[in-house]
């Protein structure tokens, strides 16, 4: 591994206070406060344009901030930017190693961006080769292998120095469920063996996964915690609608004073309500006034949940539409 950052004795690997950026009018980012641990997963979550590119780009070093203090591993963002790039990783959405070259020359290029000595390189490729099943492939250029392998070849890439904190740009966005579900198990043994990630996400159940999440909606934290703080949160204010009409009873619903949202899952309505308001009765003289036969039980409310509840309190804002 890389020689530990400055903040490595601290419990705290990244720290962001007031964190902004402004294209012209746009605010991107607007007045985040982020704390996250070490060996630790952080996620992002928010829809395309929330700005959670942004803020990962600054947070790396890659972007400087319109406003806001931010440390890295003991290191003064944007100031001290070059020295903290040997103690992270960085992994993008798209795909950026280069096509024309194979899985160990790909490899082997990053070692020498990394300064790695032609031994310890060497090893460390061997090892990854193994770690990230390119066994048999090593030869095989990049641009012929699928989107789950090139997936993996990239985060080998971002890992081939031992870095202390990674960061994953919605890394999983272009590769099918099963990719996915060994990727984030390959995140799992990386924070095992002492290394940070914040990753980024628009996906529920990768939301999940996290052990502490931040919620961006255009621009702004709206809500922040581990994801059972998240939902616990709501408790009492999800109720499932069973019925055999769910479009005419979605529209009885969602006249009723206190509800927020009515959403159709299979053959049921899920509904999320107001805080401190107990919609259910309300709901059942709805639907018996519309001629409509049906129950309604409170559930266990899910992170989708969770983001509905906090995005829809945010007002349009002045000077753009969303955050990148």
């Amino acid at each position: 591994m890389t020689e530990t950052g400055r903040g490595s004795t601290s419990d705290i690997a990244i720290r962001a206070r007031g964190l902004s950026k402004a294209f012209g009018s746009l605010k991107a980012v607007d007045d985040v406060d982020l704390t996250v641990a070490h060996r630790k997963i952080y996620g992002f979550l928010g829809p395309n344009g929330s700005g959670k590119s942004t803020s990962i780009r600054m947070l790396c070093g890659l972007l400087t901030p319109t406003a806001g203090e931010i440390e890295v591993l003991g290191f003064s963002i944007p100031a001290e930017a070059e020295a903290l790039r040997q103690h992270i990783g960085y992994m993008t959405q798209q795909f950026s190693l280069f096509t024309d070259l194979s899985v160990r020359e790909n490899l082997e290029f990053l070692a020498a961006v990394q300064n790695m000595s032609r031994r310890a390189a060497r090893e460390r490729i061997e090892e990854l080769i193994e770690e990230y099943h390119f066994s048999g492939r090593a030869d095989q250029l990049a641009g012929t292998m699928s989107g789950g392998q090139k997936q993996r070849l990239a985060l080998a890439g971002a890992v081939i120095h031992k870095p202390e904190l990674l960061f994953l740009d919605e890394p999983t966005s272009a590769v099918d469920p099963e990719s996915r579900r060994d990727f984030w198990e390959k995140l799992f043994e990386l924070t095992d063996g002492g290394t940070t990630i914040l990753v980024s996400t628009h996906y529920m159940d990768e939301a999940e996964r996290c052990h502490k999440l931040a919620i961006l909606d255009r621009g702004r934290l709206v809500a922040d915690g581990s994801p059972a703080e998240l939902t616990g949160g709501l408790e009492g204010r999800t109720l499932l609608v069973e019925t055999d009409q769910q479009r005419s009873a979605k529209r009885a619903i969602v006249s009723v004073p206190g509800v927020i949202s009515a959403a159709q899952i299979g053959n049921s309505l899920r509904v999320l309500g107001e805080p401190e308001r107990d919609c259910s009765e309300d709901i059942r003289c709805a639907l018996k006034s519309a001629g409509i036969r049906g129950t309604v039980s409170t559930i266990e409310p899910s992170l989708e949940d969770v983001f509905v509840a906090v995005t829809q309190k945010q007002p349009a804002r002045d000077g753009g539409e969303t955050g990148r």
